[in-house]
């Protein structure tokens, strides 16, 4: 079976779908793009049908080549190998407007796809990956050397037996890389075709890597091909599905706090008066970490105790130590191991609440 031949099979298991598939009317929020873009993947990886569908139809609104591309992006990052189907599905929405209006139009399709993320079981092994991969002290010299690598020296490298990291830094250097996703790889066009054609020579999966391919041309992001890296691994470890316990959450007007995060600027806000107050937290991150660094350091903190929580996790092995690399040793040379702050930061979420509340 070729790419196509998979695309296609794709976007005929969309339209489908979609003919059975009757639409909710939401009305749009009255935010910003930004925070509309927050809500909708934290919406989904928490299972909030109601608030995903209303930050998507505030998207469509407002925003919508963002819509699009952050349903892409939460296919791979929020689901991944814990539902390939739905990735495919996702995908093949991808394909543009004109093929959309011929299957229902833009918000049955992205109400649609919504939904199915939501329900869908997660899996944030690739975005861990790639953390793992771009912030991990122990990766620093392969980061160096790899950038100097051919293509094929690369594929060989994401196709072979080096340690999970080390391959996605491979494949990550063959698709290319740039300073939108990166601080710490060095710039490099990449040969997609090359890598995803090297996957399938490899024997991995192959509809999972056409997938991966088409999205990555629709979207350009890593975490694509980085799932393709997961799946023979997903294949062959057990797994469960577990909720992750969420902290205490509170309404700010028409949107849940967890949406507050630090790229949306009424989180950021929060965050540096939550730095400036007698916490134990803030005092914490004021002892250890240089103040122009404060603020992203505590928002990375905030997202591992609480934006990237998810309910019907897959837990298996490689997913898990994944999870843990980030977790505890990927906060950079202020902080070698997080677990006390990232306990600190559990106990001050009704803190931090209370901040969102003022400036909300």
């Amino acid at each position: 079976m070729n790419g196509p031949v998979i695309l296609s099979n794709a976007r005929e298991q969309l339209a489908d779908e979609i003919f059975a598939y009757r639409e909710p009317t939401f009305s749009p929020l009255k935010i910003s793009p930004w925070l509309a873009m927050s809500l909708l993947q934290k919406a989904i990886r928490r299972g909030e049908r109601e608030f995903a569908q209303r930050a998507a139809a505030t998207l469509l609104l407002i925003a919508p080549d963002r819509l699009w591309r952050r349903c892409g992006a939460a296919a791979f990052e929020e689901v991944g190998v814990a539902d390939l189907q739905t990735v495919s599905l996702v995908t093949a929405a991808l394909a543009g407007k004109r093929y959309r209006a011929t299957i229902g139009g833009d918000w049955k399709v992205a109400s649609f796809i919504v939904e199915q993320m939501a329900k869908a079981p997660k899996c944030r092994a690739a975005d861990d990956l790639l953390l793992a991969a771009d912030v991990h002290p122990l990766y620093q010299r392969a980061r160096i050397d790899l950038a100097a690598k051919t293509t094929a020296e690369l594929i060989r490298i994401a196709t072979g037996d080096a340690g999970l990291p080390v391959r996605a830094l491979a494949a990550w250097y063959a698709v290319g890389t740039h300073p939108r996703q990166t601080r710490n790889l060095s710039a490099r066009a990449g040969e997609a075709a090359a890598l995803f054609d090297g996957l399938c020579e490899a024997g991995l999966p192959h509809t999972a890597v056409e997938i991966a391919r088409e999205g990555f041309r629709k979207i350009g992001e890593p975490l694509c091909p980085f799932v393709a890296l997961l799946c023979p691994l997903a294949r062959c470890e057990a797994s469960t599905l577990q909720d992750d316990v969420m902290p205490p959450q509170t309404m700010i007007g028409e949107v849940p706090s967890y949406a507050h995060d630090m790229y949306v600027r009424e989180g950021r806000v929060a965050l540096e008066a939550l730095l400036r107050s007698d916490c134990e937290t803030g005092r914490w991150v004021r002892d250890h970490v240089r103040p122009g660094q404060r603020v992203n350091f505590l928002g990375t903190v905030v997202f591992r105790v609480e934006g990237g929580l998810v309910r019907q996790r897959s837990r298996w092995p490689t997913g898990d130590e994944l999870r843990r690399l980030v977790d505890i040793e990927c906060h950079g040379p202020s902080c070698s191991d997080a677990t006390e702050i990232l306990q600190l930061m559990q106990n001050d979420i009704g803190l931090l609440n209370e901040e969102r509340s003022h400036v909300g």
